[in-house]
């Protein structure tokens, strides 16, 4: 299991503390990447293998769900033991997160996340290739969903569990008259990449910004009454993260919910993915009253709290694999 490659990215603010005074001459030329050309960004068409390759998955895409979801169960149980690194810092993560329980629940859960993390990947073929009714039948939302069915300036806090590219599915899927955006980063794999991009913008009305392309884009989409599909809560490094508490650990985190609400004069509504025995299920909570507010720390802090509720109800799909504490604060040790 490879760290999550989806950035975030934290348009500067004056008045905020990041965590990293300053940019090691390295990250600072990465950081400053010219941004790539409109023929850079256009998918090139499918090669022969490739073609066949798609052409498999568009057929396997339409066996049973419990043929995947047994597959998943299998390999997830194998990777949990073939993958001792990753397993450790799901772990650890765990223990800080939930000292109150036994060792033995801890490693129950991680056990339970490496099967979901390993079902969900394999969702990509019928979520990705699968006919748009296939889609229908196995992706529901429930809760406030109305918040979505108007044409305001919206970004959707969509934290990190596994089934974030169902959510992804389910909104452009089925609200065909809003237009999605998210941000992306390539994948080394060229091959990897061009599924990616073409699964998450399968459908018409969602596409990818690019990170390199910095905030203006973003902005723009917002303000033009479009939907960002934001996933703020992983460890990004120090450059233009600020520290407050996840589940009582000091947690390296951008507060990129906050200024893209205030500069896309946007409305914040919450959608977390949860499998399902029919498929996936998003559950919408929103808006947000009284955010952002001019406290940049304060909203951040409010975001990590909110989530640490949803984390408690389905705690086996959060994505634990990632380093979130990576960063620490001057003077306190690595926890991995």
């Amino acid at each position: 299991m490879s760290e999550p490659s989806q950035r975030d990215m934290t348009p500067p603010v004056a008045g905020s503390t990041p965590v990293g005074e300053a940019r090691a001459p390295a990250q600072a030329a990465k950081a400053s990447e010219r941004p790539l050309k409109p023929q850079e960004k256009e998918l090139p068409p499918l090669g022969g293998r490739e073609r066949l390759w798609y052409a498999v998955l568009g057929v396997l895409a339409y066996l049973p769900l419990w043929v995947w979801r047994a597959l998943g169960a299998a390999l997830g149980s194998l990777l949990y033991w073939a993958i001792p690194r990753r397993r450790h810092v799901a772990l650890v993560n765990l223990a800080l997160c939930f000292p109150e329980w036994s060792e033995a629940e801890r490693k129950r859960v991680v056990r339970r996340h490496f099967i979901v993390f390993v079902q969900t990947f394999f969702d990509r073929i019928w979520l990705w290739h699968g006919s748009p009714e296939l889609l229908r039948k196995r992706l529901r939302m429930v809760g406030d969903v109305q918040a979505l069915q108007g044409d305001e300036p919206t970004i959707l806090f969509a934290p990190h569990f596994v089934g974030l590219d169902a959510g992804g599915m389910a909104l452009s899927g089925q609200l065909p008259q809003r237009d999605f955006i998210s941000i992306y980063t390539p994948q080394r794999n060229a091959g990897a990449d061009r599924w990616l991009r073409r699964g998450r913008t399968r459908f018409e009305n969602a596409r990818v910004v690019w990170r390199r392309d910095g905030v203006k884009p973003i902005i723009a989409a917002l303000r033009q009454g479009g939907m960002l599909y934001l996933l703020p809560d992983m460890n990004f490094g120090p450059q233009e993260s600020i520290f407050v508490t996840f589940f009582g650990q000091p947690a390296a985190t951008v507060p990129s919910l906050s200024r893209f609400a205030r500069l896309g004069r946007a409305q914040v509504v919450t959608t977390v993915t949860f499998l399902d025995p029919h498929g996936y299920t998003m559950h919408v909570e929103g808006p947000w009253k009284d955010f952002p507010t001019a406290d940049v720390e304060a909203d951040t802090q409010r975001m990590n709290t909110y989530l640490e509720a949803w984390v408690r109800k389905r705690p086996h799909e959060y994505f634990w694999v990632h380093k979130r504490f990576k960063t620490r604060p001057e003077g306190m040790p690595p926890v991995y």
